[in-house]
């Protein structure tokens, strides 16, 4: 039997099947994915040239953590209005402009011939990527439904985690034959082509495209003359701050690994520029099955019939809590293989809640708040990733180089998080959501 919805009528259960109409969702997934890597290959650039551009302009810790912050901040406070421009405009304009736009921010980067202007080139790369998740989530929400939602979109975040894992060796390598300026502009233009290809591909899909993938889970448009309620009610709602204050935790940590790893290798375990390259890219290459992990994990509880929001919570608390007990030692551990180990397996278990988290941005929003919510999570993610850097490196200032309170504060801090998520971020929504 079948229900007519909007003129459409639509069955009662979903077709678990992929109409090859429906193919197309893929084929966006497989971009978002191309399109992460080329972002975080622009984030990941500075802390790959860390030690050699801290040389050029004669730098200490504490100013080169300034540097690697620089990034963190503008991106965390351009979030805010990020997700709102993405449920606004859509995901296609937003993520073409945003493409474009750091991409050319990249190039300009290669000409700075001081900290100040590097450091402002940095500022404007925050805010210029600031809509590519936010543009993501809102792919995954109008072309997946709920219970298959997970996957999409920590394959999605494997982009991030798949150039984390490459930049090492392959930034490294275009530094030593291009220069640390070369660099830079190499994965600027990579960046413009992908803009070029999104625009050619992407579309939002039609009104049975959606019943096919949703079913009776398909938005009702709002009746004429209505308007959706004001992005700024999501500050009105508890889980937005417990969101925030998990994000934090948790993002706090990897971005420890994202601006200070290559560092750490080279100071504290005495690697060249070389073998640091390969060596910090094994913690990455971890992250990615981290990534899917998380997601795997997360619709098998579906599956078992456990709530969409628990089976979100539990890959989220239990990631962070197996990364806290890797990293809190690993700066107690003489053995650098074992540190290594250590290491890795801190990123795998830090990497399992990511996909987690954008999801369960989708299932505790209403349609209209997707993205929105998603992006103040990223915000409260982002202000711990600002931070990362900077304490990272005043606690290297004040303890000549020792990194052993760098470890004990990120571990407590994914402890911190997890335990938001885990204890007080629930479905608050009406029943009728």
């Amino acid at each position: 039997m079948s229900q007519p919805l909007f003129g459409v009528q639509v069955p009662e259960t979903r077709d678990t099947g992929t109409p090859p109409r429906l193919r197309i969702r893929w084929v966006l997934v497989a971009l978002l994915v191309i399109g992460g890597v080329v972002n975080y290959l622009d984030r990941s650039n500075l802390s790959v040239a860390n030690t050699t551009i801290a040389k050029e302009f004669g730098l200490s810790s504490t100013q080169m953590g300034l540097l690697l912050a620089a990034f963190a901040w503008p991106y965390a406070l351009a979030n805010l209005p990020a997700g709102y421009l993405v449920d606004r405009f859509g995901p296609k304009r937003m993520y073409a402009w945003a493409a474009g736009l750091w991409s050319l921010v990249s190039v300009v980067s290669a000409t700075a011939g001081s900290y100040g202007a590097l450091y402002a080139a940095r500022v404007a790369l925050g805010v210029s990527e600031a809509p590519f998740f936010t543009s993501g989530l809102k792919v995954n929400q109008r072309w997946f439904a709920q219970d298959e939602r997970a996957l999409p979109i920590s394959v999605v975040n494997t982009g991030s985690q798949i150039a984390n894992a490459i930049a090492p060796p392959l930034l490294t390598s275009l530094m030593l034959l291009l220069g640390w300026r070369g660099m830079f502009v190499t994965i600027g233009a990579l960046g413009l082509v992908i803009v070029l290809v999104w625009l050619r591909v992407y579309r939002d899909p039609t009104l049975r495209e959606q019943v096919a993938i949703k079913g009776a889970e398909t938005e009702t448009p709002a009746p004429s003359g209505t308007r959706n309620a004001g992005w700024g009610q999501l500050f009105r709602q508890r889980n937005t701050y417990f969101m925030i204050v998990g994000a934090f935790g948790i993002f706090y940590t990897v971005w420890v690994y994202l601006t200070w790893l290559p560092s750490y290798l080279e100071t504290s375990r005495g690697f060249s520029l070389a073998a640091t390259g390969w060596l910090a890219s094994l913690p990455f290459l971890c992250g990615i099955v981290g990534v899917l992990t998380g997601g795997f994990l997360s619709g098998r509880l579906i599956k078992r019939g456990v709530s969409p929001v628990t089976s979100r919570k539990i890959p989220i608390a239990g990631g962070a809590a197996l990364a806290a007990a890797a990293v809190l030692p690993v700066a107690y551990v003489d053995s650098t293989p074992l540190a290594m180990v250590l290491l890795s397996v801190g990123y795998f278990a830090a990497q399992v809640p990511i996909g987690c988290l954008w999801t369960l941005a989708s299932d505790v929003a209403e349609p209209h708040h997707v993205a929105s919510l998603g992006a103040i999570q990223n915000f409260g993610g982002f202000l711990g990733a600002t931070l990362a850097p900077i304490v990272t490196g005043s606690i290297l200032d004040a303890t000549g180089g020792s990194y052993n309170y760098v470890f004990l504060v990120g571990g407590v801090l994914l402890l911190v998080g997890g335990s938001s998520y885990l204890f007080f971020v629930k479905d608050r929504r009406p029943a009728t959501a």
